[in-house]
């Protein structure tokens, strides 16, 4: 699985490295990053608000169908289609857009956790041997299995620095830049918190993202309609994902920390604005509008029979009733 993933994170590590090279921070191209990506996937984020929000009005059409029907479910699939069908949806058509950022994040994060793969593009031989060289330093590769070890080796730079200059070779003052970047606002978003001084200030980084993470998980809770019927317990679970979140920015380095933040903060402002202009209401105040003036569309293409004309063809018709009353007197 990492093959694939550092397949994406390959990919978009040419946009990180773009940033970089312009601004040459690393905190500063992961933002801008991130800001880039959730641009790009904005309008998806809107299609599966749309659709959730068509979902949403369905579903009490759907319960009272269920109501009239329970008895026959073959005539209650029939008038589900027919609903469906009617108002514009499909069963399942917003899965792809909620499916596919999740790809796209794992991507960015093998993007940021290995620099010198995904960044800066070194070869595979180049990499394996500055990884072997710094697991001769006791403790320098610490990670999930060594899963930081190239964030490392730029963090231990000046001390392998004499041992890398043969092995890097031209690329040895790509990734000497490269380790000088990733100061941001004070922060070593190399430095892994829990490992770090207080001093230090990375406690920031975990606190920022605990704090982020259960502020955009309350909003959700209060603004989207689906969200608002759910258990106490999915509510328990929702605001436990943001401790968890919290407790991976304390143990990985900074720049993780970092990352969650930004997509945190971004995704934030994303929902603002799309419940500002995608609501349910204002979904359904549109859809209502739409509908009606389709009627008066309907209304307006028929021929409309001046007063005179249908006066005369309703005292035609009276006559036509009086004669065949008299007839059956008769």
């Amino acid at each position: 699985m990492d093959g694939i993933f550092n397949f994406f994170g390959s990919i978009l590590g040419y946009i990180l490295w773009f940033f970089y090279y312009i601004f040459g921070n690393y905190g500063v191209a992961i933002i801008l990053f991130t800001i880039l990506f959730k641009l790009i996937l904005f309008p998806l984020s809107v299609k599966q608000q749309k659709s959730m929000s068509v979902t949403s009005r369905i579903a009490e059409k759907q319960k009272e169908l269920r109501k009239k029907y329970a008895n026959d479910k073959a005539k209650y699939q029939e008038e589900v289609q027919k609903l469906y069908s009617k108002e514009g949806a499909k069963p399942g058509g917003g899965c792809l857009t909620t499916l596919l950022p999740f790809p796209i994040m794992i991507g960015l994060y093998y993007t940021i956790i290995n620099p010198l793969q995904n960044a800066l593009h070194l070869s595979s031989e180049v990499i394996t041997n500055a990884t072997n060289l710094l697991n001769q330093i006791p403790g320098a590769s610490m990670g999930l299995g060594g899963q930081f070890s190239q964030m490392n080796i730029i963090r231990h730079f000046d001390e392998l620095s004499p041992y890398l200059k043969d092995i890097l070779g031209a690329d040895y003052d790509r990734v000497e830049h490269l380790s000088r970047s990733f100061n941001f606002l004070g922060l070593d978003l190399l430095g892994t918190p829990s490992a770090s001084s207080w001093s230090s200030m990375l406690f920031l980084i975990p606190l920022i993202c605990l704090l982020a993470s259960i502020g955009s998980q309350v909003f959700m809770m209060l603004t989207n309609e689906a969200m608002k019927g759910q258990q106490g317990c999915m509510k328990f679970v929702m605001l436990a994902l943001p401790l968890f979140t919290a407790w991976l920015a304390w143990t990985m380095p900074g720049a993780i920390g970092f990352y969650w933040i930004c997509n945190t903060v971004t995704t934030f402002v994303q929902t603002v604005i799309i419940n500002y202009f995608f609501s349910s209401g204002h979904m359904a105040a549109k859809a209502e509008a739409r509908h009606i003036a389709k009627m008066e569309l309907a209304e307006a293409s028929v021929v409309q029979i001046p007063e005179e004309q249908r006066k005369k063809l309703f005292e035609k018709n009276e006559q036509g009733q009086k004669h065949k009353s008299n007839k059956k007197k008769k």
